[in-house]
This record gives C-alpha cells, sequence and structure tokens, in this order.
C-alpha cells in the first residue's frame, strides 16, 4: 500500500473559460469538482495506475464530508482525522493558456487535532511501503511538522516522497530526517537556495549543495522542457515528448504518483524516471486535475528521453 498525506485537502473547483474578465462577468457552463489538495492529487492517480492507496490528513465539515466519499468511492482507504474546523475550497480558472487560482488558506489546527493525526498516521505507516507527503499545511501547524512525519516513517523503515515548498521544504531537508526523494520545480529549487536559476547549469551546480546530503532523489521539472534528475552522485537529463496541453494541473503531483508507483513495482535508475515523468506528461492531456489515460503510457515511456549527464562538464 502506498499512503498519501494531505495536510491542507480541499475540495477542487475547475472553470474552464475561453477568455477570462477581470472585474467583470465569468459565465461557466461546467465546473468540475474534485477531492484535491495536492496528497489527494496523488492517490486519484495512484489508483488509475491500479496500486493500493490510503489517504490521510484532516478533513471538516460538509466539504470534509464530500472528500470522504469522493475517496471511498474511488476505492482509497480512508486515513483521515475529524476536526472541528471546516475543509477549504480552490479554485483553479484555465483561461488563453493560463491558470489563475484561487486558495482558501485552511481550517485551524488544534494541539489534540495535531496529536490526534500523529496517531493515525503511524497506524497507517505500519501498513504502507511508502509514503507521499504533498502540500502545505493548515493553520496550527508548524515547519517542523513534516519532520516528525518524516522521523515517524523512519522509525518503521518506510521511504518518504516530499512535494512541498518554501520555508516548509527548507526546514524539512535541515532537519536530521531526509525525505527519500523531492520534486521541487525550478522555481522551487531557486527559492530554495535563494537565487533565481536561468540556465541547466546553475540547476546542476544548485544540485551539488550540502542542503541535498542524504536525499537520495531530486526531480527538478522544468515544465514542457521535461526535467534534471539527481540519483545519488548520478545527474539526468530528461526530455519528455511535446504535447497540447489541456490542463496542467495535477501534474506534478502525477510525477510523484509516478515515482511511487515506480518504486512499489521495483523500477530502477532509468526506468523509475520515465515512468515517473510519463505519468506527469499524460496528466496534462487530461481536462480532469489528477488524472491519466493509462492507454497513453506506454506511448509516453517510448518518446521519453533520458541522458546521464557526465560530471566532468558540470
Amino acid at each position: 500500500m502506498i499512503l498519501t498525506i494531505t495536510l491542507n485537502p480541499s475540495v477542487d473547483i475547475n472553470y474552464k473559460l475561453d477568455q477570462f474578465s477581470l472585474d467583470g462577468v465569468n459565465r461557466v457552463n461546467h465546473a468540475g469538482k474534485t477531492a484535491g489538495g495536492k496528497g489527494l492529487n496523488v492517490a486519484h492517480v495512484l489508483r488509475q495506475l491500479e496500486e493500493e492507496t490510503a489517504a490521510s490528513g484532516f478533513l471538516g465539515g460538509s466539504l470534509g464530508d464530500f472528500i470522504r466519499k469522493e475517496i471511498n468511492n474511488k476505492g482509497i482507504k480512508d486515513f483521515f482525522v475529524e476536526i472541528e474546523g471546516n475543509t477549504r475550497n480552490c479554485i483553479a480558472i484555465i483561461h488563453e493558456g493560463k491558470q489563475t487560482e484561487i486558495l482558501e488558506s485552511g481550517p485551524n489546527i488544534s494541539q489534540k487535532e495535531s496529536v490526534d493525526f500523529l496517531e493515525r498516521y503511524a497506524e497507517a505507516v505500519q501498513q504502507s511501503r511508502y509514503v507521499t507527503i504533498s502540500g502545505s499545511t493548515p493553520q496550527g501547524i508548524n515547519d517542523e511538522y513534516y519532520s516528525q512525519l518524516i522521523e515517524l516513517a523512519h522509525k518503521f523503515h518506510k521511504p518518504v516522497l516530499l512535494d512541498t515548498k518554501g520555508s516548509l521544504l527548507k526546514v524539512t531537508l535541515q532537519s536530521k530526517n531526509k525525505p527519500y526523494l523531492i520534486k521541487p520545480n525550478q522555481e522551487e529549487l531557486g527559492d530554495l537556495i535563494g537565487t533565481a536559476l536561468t540556465s541547466e547549469k546553475e540547476i546542476l551546480s544548485a544540485l551539488q549543495q550540502e542542503i541535498f546530503q542524504g536525499v537520495e532523489w531530486v526531480v527538478v521539472t522544468l515544465g514542457g522542457k521535461g526535467a534534471i534528475v539527481k540519483h545519488r552522485e548520478n545527474l539526468y537529463r530528461v526530455r519528455i515528448p511535446k504535447v497540447k496541453v489541456v490542463n496542467p494541473v495535477g501534474s506534478g503531483d502525477s510525477v510523484i504518483a509516478g515515482f511511487a508507483a515506480g518504486l512499489s513495482r521495483g523500477f530502477k535508475e532509468e526506468d523509475l524516471i520515465k515512468f515517473g515523468l510519463a505519468m506527469g506528461t499524460i496528466n496534462t492531456l487530461e481536462e480532469k486535475t489528477g488524472s491519466i489515460d493509462v492507454n497513453k503510457i506506454n506511448w509516453c515511456l517510448e518518446e521519453m528521453n533520458v541522458e546521464q549527464i557526465v560530471q566532468e562538464f558540470i
């Protein structure tokens, strides 16, 4: 089983418009509503890959009930902790090749609720092979909380795939308990080391910094340009097939799902890289957030190119 953690889940509302009128009226014929948050997107893709999947985090109110019903219908095991506050809404507006997001901050988690979650999490971790932790934390949860989750996973010898950013990622990487894999994009990597990265050479140089010591995999996604991947001391350049993007929302989460599923299936090095990045690519071809067409996997794997970067030329 793969356990996905979404501490700050949401009901994701997706509006698709030909044009977005600022300070005007925008009418939408169809609004897609799904159980969302980055970790739940991971869970959705894992289920489409027919992986045994569980989800955990905090849920409350009628929107929390909506999410529980959605994941149960999809065969995702429910390890969520009930809270007094209300789960949030998050809105994504897709328009003119752009994506505008309106994200509620979410509920305030009490001390008791945070402790209750740790107990529930420890129970779920013991039943899992891999753990994914994604996204932001709700109010009341400090930046050290992810380090606690990784420490608990390490206690039971379970690798953690982490997808977050900013101070939360930095604090986690500075702790003694390291995630097995992280997935910053180019901008997030620059924020992490304190300087904008504008070239492949700068990205490769950044990956040599001490903050990444002890992290088995660092996957730097570059949008349509592919990715730069570091596995231990090996570096790879990944080129993905050019596609007509329908909806990019959830592509990073799909990459995490692909790596988690690939690890669970025993994939190594280049095969694992291809499988992980392929999920992100084929997600962009679907209108629904965090969704893939499994019939396109083999095509995408065949079109993908992974090239090892010789270190003396860095």
